[in-house]
């Protein structure tokens, strides 16, 4: 072999060596990511007496009196217990007759809800540093879920509180600190939560017929802010809103479905809920600005299946927001099967899901992803479907019972917990459920 021949064949082999290595170290960076690590912050909160709160620490859930959200062995234990039987107890005939029967996962579900809402000045996402804040959609899930366990009055207690901290031209931020009523940091703004906050009086409204006029009449400055807010939020041109962080919260120069989507609801819900403060001019612009958008939307994102921005292909999990329980009762069936395509391509290895197609491959599963299409199924026809979603949901809680934001490759929960996003997802997919 000549001296060329020779220096070419190390050459190569030192290539394909090279090559091999580098393949390694992609596996094992990409195996990396595919199974991200992210630590539980605590069991679950418990209550403590004198209104306190604590978060229980991972692997004490001999800490909670089981089956509750009590700290045991505390001189207020008892009367805690009462207190919690006694919440329950106060919940709609509906509930009584689950937890009857013996439903676990809703029981946990409203546990949680209690745990961050009861008491407080407004609900909080969860009890950990970064969480113990207000979000605006949050919250307003937090009032559709209590009004459909028949706290109407609490329910409408949270979007007092929001119509105080509500900015003069109808806007929200991100999110706020309770104590303070002031953001806690610099995120963008989010037009979505405009829109969840009337869709969330609209709950109320549904839940409670007869003292909807009632409820909401406090609520009027709330309301008339929001929607013109929404409505002046629609280029003249295409009838679109424009590009704006979402329940993503990350800063968007395209238009997301769950912008859109959100500000579709907020019209529509709008439509319903202003008539029943007086506002009947509002309440028709409103509607007519609703079926405009709807065929806007329709005509913009539906072609490529309802994807997560304008004119892109990944799916994303706000094509939940176009069918009831937050969008319309009657669904159209090329959105029902674009969520059915959607939880496919989000589905993650423990068997939850994704926020969107195109979120980071790091193998984690979302909770209230997942609850959101629990309760599409479940409001649109498919028990079977929203059962097997919340049944999963019930297997991968804390020991101590909560739901928590997440749940790692091999099925472990992670990061916050409880979460009342997700809390609040559970009650209103089993009431969606019931209600047949």
């Amino acid at each position: 072999m000549s001296p060329f021949a020779l220096t070419r064949r190390r050459a190569l082999l030192g290539g394909v060596g090279l090559l091999a290595y580098s393949g390694t170290a992609y596996w094992s960076i990409t195996e990396r990511i595919m199974r991200a690590e992210v630590p539980l912050y605590g069991e679950t909160v418990a209550f403590g007496g004198g209104g306190s709160r604590e978060i229980v620490p991972v692997g004490r859930v001999d800490a909670v009196v089981p089956g509750t959200r009590v700290l045991a062995d505390r001189i207020q234990t008892a009367a805690l217990l009462e207190e919690e039987k006694a919440w329950l107890a106060s919940c709609a005939p509906w509930v009584q007759t689950r937890l009857a029967a013996g439903d676990d996962i809703l029981r946990s579900a409203l546990l949680d809800l209690r745990a961050l809402s009861v008491d407080l000045k407004v609900s909080v996402a969860g009890w950990t540093d970064r969480w113990r804040y207000a979000w605006p959609r949050d919250v307003s899930f937090v009032a559709a879920a209590l009004a459909r366990i028949g706290h109407h009055d609490a329910a409408a207690d949270q979007l007092r509180w929001l119509r105080g901290v509500q900015g003069r031209d109808g806007g929200f931020e991100a999110r706020y600190d309770p104590s303070t009523r002031r953001t806690p940091d610099d995120r963008v703004a989010q037009l979505d939560g405009t829109g969840w906050v009337v869709w969330g009086a609209a709950q109320i409204a549904a839940q409670a017929p007869e003292r909807a006029t009632e409820l909401l009449s406090p609520l009027t400055p709330l309301l008339v802010r929001s929607c013109t807010k929404l409505l002046d939020s629609l280029d003249e041109a295409t009838a679109l809103p424009p590009a704006s962080s979402d329940y993503w919260e990350i800063v968007e120069d395209t238009l997301t479905l769950g912008t859109a989507a959100a500000v579709l609801a907020g019209l529509r819900s709008g439509a319903v809920v202003l008539p029943l403060v007086g506002e009947y001019a509002l309440a028709e612009q409103a509607r007519a600005a609703s079926d405009t958008l709807a065929a806007q939307v329709r005509k913009h994102f539906g072609p490529n299946g309802y994807p997560r921005l304008l004119g892109g292909s990944a799916s994303d999990a706000a094509v939940t927001f176009l069918v009831a329980p937050i969008g319309p009762t009657e669904a159209d069936v090329e959105v029902l099967t674009a969520i059915d395509r959607a939880q496919t391509s989000m589905l993650r290895p423990a068997g939850g899901l994704a926020p969107g197609a195109s979120w980071k491959n790091d193998g984690i599963s979302w909770t209230p992803t997942t609850a959101l299409f629990a309760a599409a199924w479940a409001a649109n026809g498919y028990p079977t479907k929203a059962e097997i979603l919340l049944t999963w949901l019930g297997d991968h809680r804390t020991e101590a019972g909560s739901y928590p934001e997440k749940v790692l490759h091999d099925g472990r929960p992670a990061a916050v917990a409880p979460l009342a996003w997700t809390a609040s997802l559970v009650v209103i997919a089993t009431h969606e459920l019931v209600r047949g």
